[in-house]
């Protein structure tokens, strides 16, 4: 993964109109989907090689563009329920069609999306134009015909999972038994059945009698990628809980219970804030599962509860920027983490556009930027480096220049190969690597 990140370079950008909120790829790699604050869903197609450039990847464009949630006002709180897709989530691919799950704050919608490249034509009780005939002057049968027609891409809404979730949704996960998912907001897990919309069944609820008496609440979860029955969820307290659905229909009682132990030393005003978990991810082996904090990002092995396998700094130099960070709410950003297809690789984002790459194998990491500025097509990205103090050398970015907000919240891998996509704020990136 070192050697390839030094020669990464730009495949694709493109400029959207609203902050993307959630980029992911589908299991093939084939398709890339983005959802962005406005409630749409953009999605783009991998391209199939040239025949003049084989060394070069196809690029990505556009395929499907749709809108999936509308603003909407709850009348009995009082609150705006706004557009912005919070998740997007793919399912296996079972035919010619695709199906995708995309949410906002409250509503769940699964998506279909499918090709039409003919029409019928031929009609007896209707013209060409689609008018209705006059069925008295009809004095022959025809028999309808399909005829081609220009590629037509069309994305409709199949099943609508709403009023379940009191709390805002922040992560959805698709079970490996391809049949349920999850759906979780602060307080409660849900599981839901991809056929059934008008019911759910509550698997975690944290929700204390008396709300003065909440101490955490839950801010990622994620399905086991082969066993049905496991699944996990973070909390703002830098705790991860595994759950088993054999042991009881509510899993109030964890299996595994994930902590490191605080360093009584380095104990300060945000350590609390800042142990806050914001993504959990599964490696695709099963064996493993990645966290990420405010500051680092930790690999868990699922035999090992006490502490973390593997952790890995992603922007240290800013400790000493927290009181800064916390007047200017950045220190409640939530970044997110992902693996390679081969789980030898992880990724995450940082500040000024920068996102971290670190080889599990070699434990080198390499920071690297995403920017228009200095990113032209199939230009090779430079790795970046920030100085903390003392005399900055020609190459680096002082610390204190950062710009906080330009920032890499969201990040996807192929799951075969080594392309990249990433969001800084409303421009999508997508890199790969170059074979020379």
């Amino acid at each position: 993964m070192a050697a390839v990140t030094e020669i990464l370079h730009l495949l694709f950008s493109s400029v959207f109109t609203d902050i993307i909120s959630t980029v992911e790829f589908n299991y093939s790699g084939e398709l890339l989907a983005t959802g962005d604050k406005g409630g749409r869903v953009v999605i783009f197609q991998h391209e199939q090689e040239s025949k003049n450039r084989p060394h070069l990847r196809g690029e990505y464009n556009v395929y499907s563009t749709f809108q999936s949630h509308e603003p909407e006002f709850d009348y009995l709180k009082s609150l705006e329920i706004e557009e912005k897709i919070n998740k997007i989530r793919w399912l296996p691919q079972q035919n010619a069609a695709h199906f995708l799950l995309s949410t906002n704050d409250k509503t769940i919608k699964l998506w279909k999306i499918s090709e039409r490249d003919k029409r019928a034509e031929g009609y007896n009780l209707k013209d060409e134009d689609g008018r209705l005939r006059d069925p008295f002057r009809i004095t022959s049968l025809r028999v309808p015909v399909l005829m081609p027609m220009g590629l037509m891409v069309e994305a409709s809404p199949r099943r609508i999972f709403a009023n379940a979730h009191t709390y805002h949704i922040n992560s959805i996960s698709v079970n490996s038994d391809h049949e349920t998912y999850l759906s979780a907001d602060d307080l409660r897990i849900n599981l839901w059945h991809l056929e059934i919309t008008d019911r759910s069944f509550n698997i975690v609820d944290i929700k204390p009698a008396n709300m003065e008496e909440l101490t955490e609440v839950i801010t990622a979860a994620e399905c086991h990628p082969h066993q049905c029955n496991v699944f996990v969820y973070s909390s703002s307290k830098g705790t991860i809980r595994l759950c088993d659905m054999r042991a009881a229909a509510l899993c109030d009682r964890h299996s595994k219970f994930f902590e490191e132990p605080e360093d009584p030393s380095s104990r300060s005003f945000f350590s609390e804030i800042i142990s806050s978990i914001s993504d959990v991810k599964f490696s695709h082996s099963g064996r493993y599962m990645m966290t990420r904090d405010y500051l680092s990002v930790k690999v868990w092995d699922l035999n090992m509860e006490n502490r973390p396998v593997e952790t890995y700094q992603v922007h240290e130099y800013l400790r000493s920027k927290l009181c800064s960070l916390y007047e200017n709410d950045c220190i409640f950003d939530k970044f997110e983490c992902c693996w390679n297809g081969s789980d030898s690789a992880i990724m995450t984002g940082s500040y000024n556009n920068f996102f971290r790459m670190f080889d599990r194998n070699t434990r080198r990491d390499i920071t690297l930027e995403a920017s228009r500025e200095s990113s032209k097509p199939r230009a090779t990205l430079k790795p970046r480096k920030v100085s903390t103090g003392g005399k900055r050398k020609k190459d680096e970015i002082s610390v204190d220049s950062l710009d906080f907000n330009k920032k890499i919240l969201h990040t996807a891998w192929h799951p075969k190969d080594n392309v990249i996509a990433v969001a800084a704020t409303n421009n999508l990136y997508i890199f790969q690597d170059k074979i020379n």
